[in-house]
């Protein structure tokens, strides 16, 4: 093989599109698709995270004065801005998952000539 075939054979393997795992390949998930800890981190970070940081920022506003009711605002919006921007990325992969799924439907429609059920 020359240096120009090798260089062109590494051009093509870098535009090539990915394989996609197949069930059988695919790790078995858990109950709930992830495993128990790492469900129980994420439920922290979607969850309990913004609810601590918008009750510190509640109780800031309730015990403190003119100023403080500013700041203590300001954390609250904080905490909602961490569990929007949360439920944003879920809804995100959720999209991303659907996508899947119809790819997958639409290559098991070509090879069977029907609709998986």
């Amino acid at each position: 093989m020359t240096m120009r075939d090798e260089h062109t054979a590494r051009r093509r393997r870098a535009f090539e599109q990915p394989r996609r795992r197949t069930q059988a390949e695919s790790p078995a998930p858990g109950p709930e698709g992830h495993e128990e800890g790492q469900s129980r981190v994420m439920f922290a970070l979607r969850y309990v995270l913004p609810a601590v940081v918008a009750v510190a920022g509640a109780i800031v506003m309730a015990l403190g004065s003119d100023t403080d009711l500013e700041g203590g605002a300001g954390i609250l919006s904080a905490g909602l801005a961490i569990y929007f921007i949360n439920w944003l990325f879920r809804a995100g992969a959720e999209g991303d998952m659907e996508r899947q799924r119809e790819a997958e439907a639409r290559d098991y429609f070509d090879r069977h000539g029907r609709w998986p059920t």
